[in-house]
């Protein structure tokens, strides 16, 4: 699973490497320390109401998919990820999987594992942070929801509308294997543009785009037990334990 990880870039030069519309008014920090509920960056397209044409943007999302049927906006807190192998299956996923798909950016993801407790040392999870090698951005495969908030009258006031997102995973490759059995899946650059096209709404060509990453691109390195905790935040928390 990917249950944390890190987005530090700033939104003007995410805009830029997903060739995105950013709206000004709307605005997120850097966090190394991400977390469900959380706000966090997506690139999707939509078409304009106006006029029909599908523009790519930059906006914030809420981390944790709501379906649209969904009785509570809670729900999102259990849908943080699905699975490569059965997106396609779940009555949560599937439409989103037709209709509305996202990249969500990141400088790469933490994983856990568990260290016994010896002598008078007690047992503790010491964290690892896994991100590409080239130090790329990871554009992690996504797929995102519209949630209408029932106790606001007017359809047309922001606050009406929730969006959020969850993360597609798959098996992880690599070193990342060695931490955990699952990793978030990134995207191939030459994916992104099929991926997010709302028009593309083929199930198996879809799928096909998500293909396990090949291995020997992603770097590990154990990092402080700060992250453990939602509270701590700064760049400090990426940097390799000693």
């Amino acid at each position: 699973m990917c249950g944390r990880y890190a987005s530090s870039r700033a939104p003007e030069d995410l805009a830029g490497l997903f060739d995105a519309r950013l709206d000004p008014g709307r605005t997120l920090g850097p966090s190394w320390n991400v977390a469900p509920t959380d706000e966090v960056w997506a690139v999707l397209e939509r078409a304009a109401k106006d006029t029909g044409e599908v523009r790519r943007q930059l906006r914030p999302v809420r981390w944790g998919l709501v379906p649209s049927w969904a009785k509570d906006p809670a729900a999102g807190s259990r849908m943080i990820n699905a699975r490569v192998e059965s997106v396609h299956e779940k009555p949560a996923y599937r439409r989103a999987l037709a209709k509305r798909r996202c990249l969500l950016p990141a400088d790469g993801f933490y994983e856990w594992v568990a260290v016994p407790a010896t002598g008078s040392a007690k047992a503790y999870k010491q964290p690892y942070f896994i991100r590409p090698r080239s130090g790329s951005v990871m554009a992690m495969a996504g797929l995102y929801e519209f949630w209408r908030d029932p106790a606001v009258a007017d359809a047309d006031d922001p606050d009406a509308w929730l969006t959020t997102a969850t993360i597609i995973t798959t098996e992880a490759t690599d070193a990342a294997g060695r931490i955990h059995p699952r990793m978030p899946l990134a995207l191939d650059p030459g994916d992104y543009e099929a991926w997010l096209d709302p028009t593309h709404q083929n199930a198996t060509g879809l799928r096909a785009l998500l293909h396990t990453p090949a291995g020997g691109r992603l770097a590990v390195t154990a990092v402080s037990t700060a992250v453990n905790s939602v509270r701590n935040n700064g760049p400090d928390l990426i940097t390799p334990s000693a």
